[in-house]
């Protein structure tokens, strides 16, 4: 049929004029969904940004009142207790509620009610089989977990009681991943806010009146806290009776193992390397070492888990939803990194030149000669916010195995060059060495999903990541600065400047004017 033919079978005559303002209505369109993604990351990050940021004040809190009301020794039982506990729950839950995530993302993504109502229902009976597999496994090793963690059997009851948590917790999660899978952004944030502050009135308490023999006590009412609110808010979710066979159920739980195993493993690999280079550490340096390592890495790690753990619960479920469509991936994936971006710079600034500070507030002042490592460390997190964001996309394809043999590889790089660049270097050495790994892993990432899912960057986002990163180097030389006055102001003029230049670019992204006034305006209309 000839473009005439069709004009006159549509009624309507297409002159260039018209055929302009129809292209000019799809960049529209194109413009405005780039708009609301950039708006929908946006507010997930400070949603559950706020949400971290009350989770670790009030585990602050939580551990000061400890350590007042049962001292070092609880603080040390209550570690003890539920290290091993979380190694179990990650061995036997499988990653079942990481992957449900991916299914019911992708189901509700294509508006199929019959496929979410299915993903749901095998994920609660699944969450509850491998909550019982870790409670027996608890149980039949509560003598052994006993003797490893204190050097005595003495606690074997307390591993026996605290088995229940591990249900618990196994059923919260759960039910948690339904919410996540459906988008139920607020809902989540609710659970965890209320659950922590839930958490920490009722332990205070048994602290107070029963000392040491408080802690699983309340180890168990935070548990059971946790997954009565997870339910209350995820039995909201709207679910189709459905039939499902005790085949289909295993058949789609296997299916959903197969991806969380990948997860399973990859947690496992980062915990061997990390007790590897402990030891290395402790057996070239001393526990001294061990003791500046961890409180320099926790330091870090602990507030740019903010932005990161942020991300990621609005971040995968959106990514699994369209990951068939690799058009789509790739603009989600660069939106994603440009906005991380833009919002990490300014608070690693911010604690790169308030790192001095910072470990004195949180630790004492023989701490200090962690500040170096800890500023090395930061430097290298933009890097990793890139790689992280890449590294979702093997997750959100279902490709495990691709995912593991990635680990497998970044894990042994990694920690190959942390005992290198230790041995020569000391604790400085080995924040160069995630400023190394994290780029080679970007490249690395970046190569591969480049040849497999046909991946690319827009050269505006290189750019802008270098000039991002430009103002983390300057940064970075006014460590060096000796007169504390001028390094601050230095780094407070630098800081300000990256604030308004992200401000500025987050801004124009989401079209925060219009956002405003659209607001405002529909608040004038229903006055």
């Amino acid at each position: 049929m000839t473009d005439n033919k069709f004009n006159k079978l549509s009624g309507q005559t297409r002159t260039p004029e018209t055929c302009q303002a129809s292209n000019s209505f799809d960049a529209d369109e194109t413009i405005n969904e780039e708009r609301s993604s950039y708006r929908q990351i946006f507010k997930a990050t400070s949603i559950f940004g706020g949400v971290q940021v009350i989770n670790i004040l009030i585990g602050i809190i939580r551990v000061k009142f400890v350590a007042i009301l049962l001292g070092t020794a609880g603080v040390g039982i209550s570690g003890l207790l539920n290290s091993p506990l979380q190694v179990i729950i990650s061995i036997t839950g499988l990653g079942i509620s990481f992957s449900a995530v991916r299914d019911i993302s992708i189901s509700y993504g294509n508006g199929n009610e019959t496929a979410i109502s299915k993903t749901i229902k095998t994920l609660r009976k699944w969450s509850w089989l491998t909550g019982l597999l870790g409670l027996v496994v608890t149980v039949s090793f509560a003598p052994l977990l006993s003797q490893w963690s204190f050097g005595n059997r003495d606690y074997t009851w307390a591993f026996i009681w605290l088995s229940v948590t591990i249900l618990l917790q196994a059923i919260s999660k759960g039910q948690s991943a339904i919410l996540q899978g459906t988008r139920r952004l607020k809902a989540m944030a609710k659970a965890g806010v209320i659950g922590s502050f839930l958490g920490l009135i009722t332990s205070i308490p048994l602290y107070y009146c029963f000392g040491l023999k408080g802690i699983v006590p309340a180890m168990i009412i935070t548990a059971v806290t946790g997954l009565l609110l997870s339910w209350y808010f995820s039995r909201k979710v709207p679910v189709k009776k459905v039939r499902l066979t005790s085949n289909e159920v295993i058949h789609r739980g296997f299916g959903m193992a197969k991806l969380g195993i990948s997860m399973t493993i990859a947690g496992f690999i980062a915990s061997l390397s990390t007790y590897i280079l402990n030891a290395f550490i402790s057996h070239n340096g001393g526990v001294e070492q061990v003791g500046l390592y961890n409180a320099g890495w926790g330091v870090v790690g602990q507030y740019v888990a903010i932005i990161f753990a942020a991300m990621a619960t609005d971040y995968f479920p959106r990514l699994s939803a369209i990951q068939a469509d690799n058009k789509q991936v790739r603009s989600l994936v660069n939106q994603q990194i440009e906005s991380a971006l833009l919002i990490v710079t300014p608070m690693l600034i911010l604690l790169i030149v308030a790192m001095p500070i910072v470990v004195r507030i949180l630790y004492t002042p023989e701490f200090l000669p962690v500040v170096m490592f800890a500023i090395l460390t930061l430097m290298g997190i933009p890097f990793k916010t890139v790689s992280w964001a890449l590294g979702y996309v093997y997750l959100a394809k279902g490709a495990g195995g691709l995912f593991i043999t990635m680990e497998i590889i970044s894990g042994l790089v990694i920690l190959a060059a942390n005992l290198l660049l230790y041995y020569f270097f000391g604790l400085n050495g080995l924040g160069l060495s995630l400023i190394l790994t994290y780029f080679l892993a970007v490249i690395f990432s970046y190569y591969v999903l480049r040849k497999k899912y046909e991946f690319s960057m827009p050269s505006k986002l290189l750019k802008q990541f270098w000039i991002l990163y430009g103002f983390i180097i300057l940064t970075f030389f006014t460590v060096f600065v000796t007169n504390d006055v001028y390094r601050y102001m230095a780094g407070t003029i630098i800081c300000i400047l990256a604030g308004i230049y992200s401000f500025r670019k987050l801004s124009k992204l989401m079209d925060l004017k219009k956002l405003i006034s659209d607001r405002f305006s529909t608040k004038k209309n229903f006055s």
